[in-house]
């Protein structure tokens, strides 16, 4: 799928969040008038926030830095330049997870990085639908096949959890932790999730699809069906957290690529001292969820295969494989 390439250009312009009178626009596109106020009038479709001011134009309530697969392979580490088989770049996609889970199984692709400006239908744990409006956060699956069993990659979401909390941290974004299985934090406020989706026989191979979305800047209107307490780089860098979007898809890549290639050797155990040390959960009360039970208690981290650790107030340690966890109000 793809917008206009007209519209496309648009964006563009508008993208340095100034006026842009339609008289300007329709002649950098070659077109008319009407034509402009045509192509901009289904923005909001894309939850792109545009204003009309008579006398002066069209401008973007935000600026934006559309993905431009140049600036990204300029910041790509050669590692994960060698283990990268192809980086795309969708303008509007259903779910790159679902994109990448059908390429594997039509083509065999492995090490694909698919990146995607807009999503339909983009996916949040158990079902839940990730907002992803056009343009302003990062959207990111990148499809990697394993000779192993899919049970033998258990744990793999706390690992790249690892890995895109290195990739901020280069970034100069500190404070960000882990909240098990696989959200990213800033301050007990959510900033990024990972889903994994996992096809393939019992016994092995298996194709591993790592989803990561990572709010970079979330419309307030598209913020309000939002249940729970979030944050964006924003909200932590200022206003100017687009300009930093293509240098976070490669670093990201630099640091996810490695650790998902390296899983079936090196496990959860490589990983599980630094994951601990992000662990924002670590002595919290905490209510989790599994299926229609709640349990509750306080956190005593994750033991050696990645499961967390609930006791609770009868001091009873019970260990968690799965499950829906949220911090107790209690």
């Amino acid at each position: 799928m793809a917008i206009s390439a007209n519209l496309k250009r648009a964006l563009r312009l508008l993208a340095d969040g100034g006026f842009h009178s339609g008289t300007e626009l329709a002649e950098s596109l070659g077109v008319s008038r009407s034509a402009i106020c045509k192509q901009l009038h289904g923005l909001s479709e894309l939850g792109i926030e545009l204003s009309a001011v008579s006398g002066k134009g069209y401008k973007l309530q935000h600026p934006m830095a559309l993905l431009s697969l140049r600036q990204i392979e300029q910041y790509l580490s050669p590692q994960a330049d060698l283990l990268l088989n192809g980086v795309e770049i969708h303008d509007l996609i259903a779910s790159t997870n679902s994109y990448l889970l059908e390429k594997a199984q039509q083509s065999g692709a492995n090490g694909i990085a698919c990146f995607a400006e807009f999503q339909s239908a983009g996916k949040g744990r158990r079902g839940r639908q990730w907002l992803s409006p056009f343009g302003s956060n990062i959207y990111l699956s990148v499809l990697w096949r394993y000779q192993s069993s899919p049970a033998m990659i258990a744990g793999l979401s706390l690992a790249v959890g690892v890995a895109v909390v290195r990739a901020l941290n280069e970034l100069g974004i500190v404070d960000v932790g882990l909240k098990w299985p696989n959200d990213i934090y800033w301050r007990q406020r959510k900033l990024a999730g990972i889903l994994i989706e996992v096809s393939g026989e019992s016994g092995g191979p298996c194709n591993a699809v790592i989803g990561l979305g990572l709010n970079c800047y979330l419309p307030p209107q598209q913020a309000q069906a939002i249940e729970q307490a979030w944050v964006d780089l924003d909200s932590i860098v200022g206003r100017h957290s687009h300009g930093l979007r293509n240098k976070l898809a490669a670093v990201l890549l630099n640091h996810i690529m490695p650790v998902v290639a390296d899983f079936d050797d090196k496990g959860l155990s490589h990983y599980l001292a630094e994951w601990r040390d992000y662990d924002c959960m670590q002595g919290r009360a905490v209510d989790i969820y599994m299926g229609q039970q709640c349990y509750q208690g306080k956190v005593e981290g994750i033991d050696d295969q990645g499961m967390l650790m609930i006791r609770d107030q009868d001091l009873k340690l019970t260990r968690f494989a799965s499950g829906e966890v949220s911090f107790s109000n209690s």
